[in-house]
């Protein structure tokens, strides 16, 4: 340990961030900022400086973990070569420093009073990592689970602090009134992009690059680290929240899936959302959003997630693909309709409506963030919307066409029956 000098592993750009001791460290950041390698090598390292402490890591869902958290806390201690101290168990979700017992606890928010009787052998749970902070729906959620950890006292010579991570989707959020609008002296805000991450190669920044041309609002998001902004968004009717439609009537809410193809420019992007009638409340709860996906795979990502049996509306400009997927197994896939104005009539539509995202959906959040209207117009006169990223968003306005034909009365599909939906993922 004595031999790697940490500055020339981080680089620049995070000085202040990694000697913040301040209560609430928070830092929004562009895509390839390295904000999570950054905050994964400071933790590992204050573990080991700090003998009496302990982290807990927290994601909206708990099983996003073990591809995001655990993943680059295991790279941070193998950089900084010291994986030999360290055992890491995928089953329990847990790392321990072996010299001293101290722990890393990785943890969801679906119940936050049981995270109050967490317990570790050595120290205190003084260190709390929020990564994806924007999946924390609400103010009153973050001060639930802030109330809860870290508490109690502290050994001499550490110190308690909560760090949360984040792409800056929206400047509704309540992350930017609480932090960065109004911050109190407990609290020190950082914004980092990849400008200052010198370990991307050429073909990484090209990547912005592209974006910067083709997608400037895109780009001062997930580029430069910048607020979303309101103006000209298509949808903003919209917010971020966890709820489990099966304890809020279940009988006024229908479920609807929707699918748009993709290969190697575009993802293959599938929406699950539950519509309330009555309410006028959309409820988006499932995605999955991938390049280079084959039908086959597309199949069976479906039939893993339950839905095979459900109808699914999809491009109509793709009926190679509809009928492969009725071969493999999905019957019911049916072409959504295309016409003059389906696109604005959808929008139309949906924008009746208030949506609320499950905060796992994250290639959706950031679709909703970006989707805008552009400079052309129809021969009305109608402004129409920029036709990039917005695969998902297209998926849903297939999907809502069924919308019209749904019962009053409702029923939730066999498929979710005895079951129940948190965070959008199954649960026994």
């Amino acid at each position: 340990m004595s031999q790697i000098k940490v500055g020339e592993l981080i680089g620049g750009g995070y000085d202040r961030y990694w000697r913040c001791k301040k209560r609430y460290r928070v830092l929004k950041g562009g895509k390839g900022s390295k904000k999570s390698s950054v905050t994964a090598l400071n933790f590992i390292y204050r573990l080991m400086k700090y003998p009496e402490s302990n982290l807990l890591v927290i994601r909206a869902v708990m099983n996003t973990h073990r591809n995001s958290t655990f993943a680059v806390l295991s790279w941070a201690q193998r950089r900084l070569g010291v994986a030999e101290l360290w055992s890491n168990s995928l089953s329990n979700m847990e790392m321990t420093y072996l010299p001293t017992g101290q722990k890393i606890i990785f943890r969801g928010t679906d119940d936050v009073l049981k995270l109050a009787g967490l317990t570790v052998d050595t120290g205190t749970i003084n260190f709390v990592w929020i990564e994806e902070a924007f999946e924390i729906g609400s103010e009153a959620d973050f001060d639930k689970l802030d109330l809860t950890v870290p508490r109690g006292e502290v050994s001499k010579g550490i110190f308690k602090q909560t760090t949360l991570t984040f792409n800056p989707w929206s400047g509704k959020h309540w992350l930017k009134k609480r932090f960065f609008d109004n911050p109190d002296s407990q609290t020190e805000t950082f914004s980092t992009n990849y400008l200052c991450n010198e370990f991307l190669d050429s073909t990484d920044r090209q990547v912005f690059e592209r974006m910067k041309q083709t997608n400037a609002r895109k780009y001062a998001v997930a580029g430069l680290g910048e607020w979303g902004i309101a103006e000209g968004l298509v949808f903003e009717n919209w917010s971020v929240q966890s709820r489990d439609i099966t304890k809020e009537g279940a009988n006024d809410w229908k479920a609807y899936f929707g699918l748009d193809y993709g290969y190697v420019n575009d993802p293959t992007a599938f929406i699950a959302f539950y519509v309330n009638k009555k309410t006028r409340e959309i409820h988006i709860f499932d995605e999955f959003y991938k390049k280079r996906m084959l039908n086959s795979e597309i199949a069976e990502e479906i039939k893993s997630r339950g839905y095979a049996k459900e109808r699914i509306r999809a491009d109509s400009a793709e009926p190679k693909s509809n009928e492969d997927l009725r071969r493999l197994g999905i019957h019911r896939i049916t072409p959504a309709a295309k016409g003059r104005d389906s696109v604005l009539n959808g929008i139309a539509r949906i924008s009746e409506y208030q949506i609320t995202v499950e905060p796992s959906c994250v290639a959706t959040i950031g679709e909703l963030s970006s989707y805008i209207y552009g400079d052309k117009v129809n021969e009305r006169g109608m402004r129409l919307p920029v036709d990039k990223d917005n695969h998902l968003c297209d998926a849903l306005r297939y999907a809502f066409e069924d919308v019209k034909f749904q019962s009053t009365s409702g029923e939730l599909p066999a498929a979710f029956k005895g079951r129940e939906i948190l965070f959008g993922r199954w649960m026994q």
